[in-house]
């Protein structure tokens, strides 16, 4: 027997006997998701159970090195790992910006002491992060945001404001760009800060959405402090960081474009009815349900050929802008199809009858997709610059 294939019978044994059968349900959205945290938002026990089991084995983020509280366990490993929870249906034990930006990130540009100090932190859920990136004049275009820091020597006092801050009302620490010189071009004098929000300098206030949910906030610094052992790389290099950093969150807004557990195309059957051969008996709906599928599985198969690539060394890079780009547009696509498979049902907006408007809410949120991480027109510049190499107009 090769080792691979002993790490696979080893790796099914353990997750029948440690993943419980509740996280062995499909999630139903956001706020399904376990973040972790000093005050986490606990849905179910089980979440903080399968959490702690995960984390002591470092299989909440298999692949980071086991000196951090990863897993440190090889590609192949780490897709074994994957294709033998899909297989129970186990969930991930831990969602969070710690593991999908910060991590990354820390792990590229960090010192040692602030991989050891937050690294494990993140892989155990013990705190939440948020990301300070967008200010209310400095959305797309980024590297003219004003937040300032001035530097007191052992520490940063800063001002300012940020945006669209998602989950900063339940975040614990925020990874943060901030100006620290003013005497250069715009993308110079940028740094790249962590610091607690539990400070009397930190204010935030949630920012209520078309859905209906307030994931975002206005984050507001009034001479808040961060000491300047995080600081990450070095004072005035943040916009390279800031920009490794958005290439992950890219690639984790892309994740939205992959298909549910229940698939269009299996609600479509069990609300419409089907044929006599088995099919959806409106073969126009049936068409366009079918298009988007493929598309979702060619998409699936180009993330699964370049994710490879990037674990070979050749990195992400612009990649990052296609899968943010389609991936978004496939997951607009897969709730404007719930709608029209649904019919006057996913209207409403509130009741049980409406499922409290799960699907006409999570249909205007998906709006937001195609500008959060970056809009779709700013995307779609890199793409036809960094990957097509098209001239400028």
């Amino acid at each position: 027997m090769s080792d691979l294939e002993q790490f696979r019978q080893d790796t099914r044994a353990w997750l029948e006997e440690n993943c419980p059968l509740s996280m062995r349900e499909p999630i139903r959205g956001f706020e399904d998701m376990y973040n972790g945290g000093r005050n986490p938002e606990i849905d179910h026990p089980d979440q903080v159970i399968w959490c702690e089991r995960m984390a002591e084995r470092g299989w909440t983020v298999p692949h980071w090195p086991r000196e951090y509280g990863g897993g440190g366990l090889s590609s192949e490993e780490v897709k074994v790992l994957q294709q033998e929870m899909k297989r129970i249906g186990a969930r991930r034990a831990l969602d969070s910006f710690g593991i999908s930006m910060l991590g990354p990130a820390l792990l590229e540009f960090g010192n040692e002491e602030q991989k050891k100090e937050h690294l494990p932190k993140i892989c155990r859920g013990e705190i939440r992060w948020c990301q300070g990136y967008s200010e209310p004049n400095a959305g797309s275009d980024l590297a003219s945001l004003a937040t300032k820091a001035e530097d007191k020597g052992d520490h940063y006092v800063i001002n300012g404001q940020k945006v669209w801050t998602s989950y900063a009302d339940k975040a614990d620490w925020i990874f943060c760009l901030v100006r620290t010189d003013n005497s250069g071009t715009k993308h110079e004098g940028i740094s790249f800060v962590l610091f607690d929000m539990d400070q009397p300098g930190v204010t935030v206030k949630p920012i209520r959405l078309i859905s209906g949910s307030s994931p975002f906030c206005e984050t507001f610094f009034d001479n808040a402090i961060a000491d300047k052992r995080n600081l990450v790389g070095e004072e005035g290099n943040g916009w390279s960081i800031a920009k490794y950093l958005l290439t992950h969150e890219r690639e984790m807004i892309s994740g939205f474009g992959s298909a549910p557990p229940k698939t269009v195309g299996q609600m479509a059957v069990e609300t419409m009815g089907a044929d006599t051969s088995g099919r959806l008996s409106n073969s126009v709906l049936r068409q366009t349900i079918a298009q988007y599928q493929l598309d979702t599985m060619a998409f699936g198969a180009t993330m699964a050929r370049v994710g490879d690539e990037a674990k070979a060394g050749q990195g992400l890079g612009p990649a990052s802008s296609i899968f943010k780009y389609y991936g978004t547009e496939l997951n607009k696509r897969r709730n404007e199809l719930n709608l029209a498979v649904l019919g006057e049902p996913a209207l409403g907006w509130e009741g049980e009858a409406y499922s409290d408007g799960r699907v006409s809410r999570d249909w205007l949120r998906s709006k937001g997709n195609s500008i959060e991480g970056g809009t779709s027109e700013v995307q779609l510049n890199i793409v036809a610059k960094r990957v097509l190499g098209l001239p400028d107009a």
